[in-house]
């Protein structure tokens, strides 16, 4: 099948299919969304403008990157660390072209409308299953699996203890919301090619889409909800303030969901923070990124999928399936865009 018409955008081919990738997964999502809302009765919104608020953080984010690297590159031209305009004024002229900056656009504004539509399939997930959670079986799949007379998270508490560590647990899995809009906006404007940057972006997207659909087939609210005694020991934190404000709306939009200011966004099975960063993680070897990046990528991962079960968001089979979905997504994204793997795009470009 041949390929799609492409744009060549600073000496690189962009095909149209890798552009319009983000803003097809975010129609997608948005359809099932406001079919999802409909039947559950409510409205679909932008909980908390959340969704709107985060868009314009990481667009003014974007928009000092773009600059910083035609500072960089004019500098390079130029060999001066005091560019001219004219060589800054060439280098945005030559690189950041009406093009790619729609492209760009594209791919912000496509993964937080992704995320808007998410959030709501989220919401009306107790709705649509009022009385369906598979908490107790996924307890008992842990139990199994490890065999020992204690829960994972009963484990960590007593090899990683419940002080200290609790503390930089709870602060790596809350850096999450920060870290993953700073990761897709470096990688749209300083991907090493642009094609790579918009692969990233469309698993990213992908990522919400295929969590929503894996909270409507096992609905569940996680450990921390299910066996509260078993967390009774933690000390207070920045989490354990997320999961009671959590528990509260839930509460309040259950009383009425149409007058709730907020949604509900209690769900475990699968983890989005697993699969996100597992995303993430290995996207940096398919584009060909800095060893020590990758590194940092995977000890983030790692650490994150601990204090998932360490503070009680998720279940072990959570994070394991958070794995298989970021798969999923990497792979579908391969296709949507027709990335293959930036040393295998190098040499086709030459």
């Amino acid at each position: 099948m041949p390929e799609a018409p492409a744009r060549r955008v600073d000496g690189e081919i962009v095909p149209l299919r890798s552009v319009v990738a983000v803003p097809i997964v975010a129609a997608v999502t948005v359809v099932f969304a406001l079919v999802a809302t409909h039947e559950a009765g409510i409205s679909f919104r932008d909980p908390d403008n959340v969704g709107a608020r985060r868009l314009a953080m990481v667009w003014g984010f974007a928009a000092a990157l773009v600059l910083v690297d035609i500072v960089i590159r004019a500098a390079r031209r130029t060999g001066s660390i005091r560019p001219s305009l004219t060589a800054l004024r060439d280098v945005r002229r030559e690189r950041w072209t009406r093009h790619r900056a729609i492209a760009v656009t594209g791919g912000l504004v496509g993964f937080y409308v992704t995320y808007v539509a998410y959030r709501n399939l989220k919401t009306v997930i107790p709705l649509l299953q009022p009385d369906t959670l598979y908490d107790e079986g996924l307890t008992h799949v842990d139990s199994a699996w490890f065999g020992l007379g204690k829960e994972p998270w009963e484990i960590l508490h007593s090899v990683l203890g419940t002080g200290v560590s609790t503390q930089i647990l709870s602060s790596v899995y809350v850096s999450f919301v920060f870290l993953l809009p700073l990761s897709l906006a470096f990688a749209l404007v300083f991907a090493p090619n642009l094609r790579g940057g918009l692969f990233f972006a469309t698993a990213l997207a992908i990522n919400w889409t295929l969590g929503a659909v894996s909270y409507l087939l096992l609905p569940a609210r996680g450990p921390i909800y299910h066996v509260p005694q078993d967390f009774a020991d933690l000390p207070h934190s920045h989490a354990a303030y997320l999961q009671e404000r959590l528990l509260v709306e839930r509460h309040e939009f259950l009383a009425d969901p149409q007058a709730a200011e907020v949604g509900q966004n209690i769900a475990a099975f699968a983890s989005l923070h697993c699969s996100l960063l597992f995303t993430a993680a290995l996207a940096a070897h398919l584009l060909g990124l800095s060893r020590t990046l990758r590194i940092a990528l995977w000890v983030l991962f790692v650490v994150s999928a601990v204090s998932t079960v360490h503070l009680g968001w998720h279940y072990v089979i959570d994070d394991i399936a958070g794995i298989a979905i970021g798969l999923l997504a990497l792979g579908i994204a391969c296709f949507m865009t027709g990335f293959q793997g930036r040393d295998r795009e190098l040499a086709a470009a030459k």
